[in-house]
């Protein structure tokens, strides 16, 4: 495989319905008046679940390029808060910075500069910038999954 394969191959695995619907197919057309329900069982809303997603990807973009990256701390600080609410100029922004924080990291991805294999130099026990890609591309999918399921078993398609 060349290197510019598995560049292509990386970046489709971020945007491209492959093995999974897109993000973009998640939050398609969602019904403005539900996007701070909680599903039934669920204890975070639709807009929690979003959030969460643009944060996780953002502290991974800021982990990858960031030297004086400040390590977060987990669950609180990668979930709004549990009473936090939005509106849907609110649910929009946060689409957007999801999917320009994304665009960030195709772009890394398809730097040839980018050596996707090194250590990142501020990182930990070596991780490498292809590393973090496969996490993000999985943390994403896995979410975007939950999201479209979540929809679906509440009559929201």
């Amino acid at each position: 495989m060349s290197e510019q394969h598995l560049r292509t191959q990386l970046v489709n695995l971020l945007t491209k319905e492959q093995a999974h619907m897109s993000f973009e197919a998640s939050v398609a057309n969602f019904p403005e008046a539900q996007i701070n329900t909680r599903p039934a069982g669920v204890e975070y809303s639709y807009w929690h679940l979003l959030e969460h997603l643009r944060i996780c990807q953002w502290d991974i973009l800021d982990y990858i390029r960031n030297p004086a990256y400040q390590h977060r701390e987990w669950p609180r600080e990668y979930w709004p808060a549990n009473d936090a609410v939005t509106d849907w100029a609110g649910w929009q922004r946060t689409i957007e910075q999801f999917l320009a924080d994304r665009a960030a990291l195709v772009e890394i991805v398809l730097n040839s500069q980018t050596d996707l294999y090194a250590p990142i130099p501020h990182g930990y026990d070596g991780h490498t910038i292809l590393r973090e890609i496969l996490v993000v591309a999985d943390h994403n999918a896995y979410h975007i999954g939950e999201l479209g399921i979540l929809r679906q078993s509440a009559g929201l398609w």
